[in-house]
């Protein structure tokens, strides 16, 4: 065996996802790691321990999972879950390799605590986006989830129906649904929103997907605005100057009063959300109207959005959710543990479990190793505040 393969149950609150699903154990099985899981991890996700067990795994409590453990994975590592994560610190050991969401570009003291304790992590959210490693892509699963319940939420709150309906008490017109940034959650929404009925149009600042969301049935909506540079090397959108933000929302104000639906999904890796629609803009719209702010975990895309929870302003409902894969656990689980899964089949060679730092996508992914923070711009970032 060319090590341990451990993963725990999430600490951080309603956290319901698990790293590693019964299925990938015996994938992991067969790339000949030893895996072990601790009791119940599993249990809100949808999988019991006897499934774990029937797929080769072993069950055990937490400190003896962290304790023997070579590679363990977390949905969220200790910059994701900075205040419950910290009782896990005293059990990782020197040269233990640790897997999952670590909030790398923001969590700066926990990524110099981990790498003072000698654990090498590697963060999910830093997978670089190449074809080799399509499969390890977390941030992308993660997000085909938010923008499929997003809809769903929307459509709940919604006081009509999506669809065009032909009854005998007349026609009821289809719902307008507006989506705000046609990144991989944006698509996702547009598609859900059309299986349902909807009549959709969707805005990005990159002009170069309107084909994307032409290709899932929404109408691309053109701005005339200067979007040049929009696109960061990795294909995510780049953060623009606050006069371009400015002209963005006056022309975004007319679309806006059409709309039964907004949905933003707006979000720059390591930075706070743009504001795309003011309270004003809010004001513009029809009373009844819904905004779901995909992007309220990093502060919303809408002035008045209140992280975690619904306000109702001038008639229209804000919905501020946060952590939307947790919510569908188990197929949120299954994508995610694919994705840990295919990185940590990369760190066998040989048979041995070891450190390619040659490997792009490991050198790219690795924040801490061998007591140093190794990553460039986190390295960067720390030395900036220190």
């Amino acid at each position: 065996m060319p090590g341990i393969l451990g993963t725990v149950r999430e600490t951080f609150p309603q956290e319901r996802r698990v790293a590693l699903v019964p299925r990938q154990c015996e994938a992991l099985r067969k790339a000949g790691f030893d895996v072990v899981v601790e009791e119940s991890a599993g249990v809100e996700a949808g999988y019991p321990d006897e499934l774990y067990v029937a797929r080769g795994a072993r069950i055990g409590n937490r400190e003896q999972v962290l304790r023997e453990a070579d590679v363990v994975a977390q949905v969220r590592c200790l910059g994701a879950n900075p205040e419950a994560g910290r009782a896990d610190l005293s059990l990782f050991k020197p040269g233990q390799i640790l897997i999952g969401f670590g909030e790398p570009l923001t969590a700066l003291n926990e990524c110099s605590e981990l790498a003072h304790a000698g654990v090498s992590l590697l963060a999910m959210e830093l997978i670089p986006r190449i074809t080799r490693a399509q499969s390890m892509d977390a941030l992308s699963s993660m997000a085909t989830i938010s923008g499929y319940r997003a809809v769903l939420i929307a459509a709940t709150a919604l006081p009509k129906m999506f669809p065009l309906l032909m009854t005998a008490a007349g026609t009821i017109t289809p719902a307008k649904v507006f989506v705000l940034g046609a990144g991989v959650a944006g698509l996702q929404a547009i598609a859900t929103a059309r299986r349902l009925g909807a009549v959709v149009c969707a805005y990005d600042v990159r002009p170069a997907v309107k084909e994307q969301v032409e290709s899932v049935g929404a109408k691309f909506v053109m701005l005339d605005v200067d979007s040049g540079g929009s696109e960061d090397k990795g294909g995510y959108a780049k953060a623009m100057d606050e006069a371009f933000y400015r002209r963005q929302r006056e022309l975004l104000t007319e679309t806006l009063r059409e709309q039964d639906v907004v949905i933003t999904t707006a979000a720059v890796p390591g930075r706070k959300s743009p504001i795309l629609i003011t309270a004003e803009m809010v004001g513009a719209m029809q009373p009844g109207s819904v905004i779901i702010d995909i992007a309220a975990e990093r502060g919303g895309n809408c002035e008045l959005t209140r992280p975690g929870e619904t306000a109702v302003e001038n008639g229209v409902t804000v919905v501020g959710p946060l952590n939307l894969p947790s919510t569908i656990p188990h197929h949120a689980s299954q994508m995610l543990s694919a994705n840990i899964a295919a990185l940590a089949k990369l760190l066998v060679r040989d048979g041995q479990v070891g450190m390619d730092l040659e490997d792009q996508i490991i050198r790219e992914t690795l924040v801490t190793h061998e007591g140093k923070v190794v990553h460039a711009k986190v390295a960067e970032l720390l030395a900036a505040h220190a």
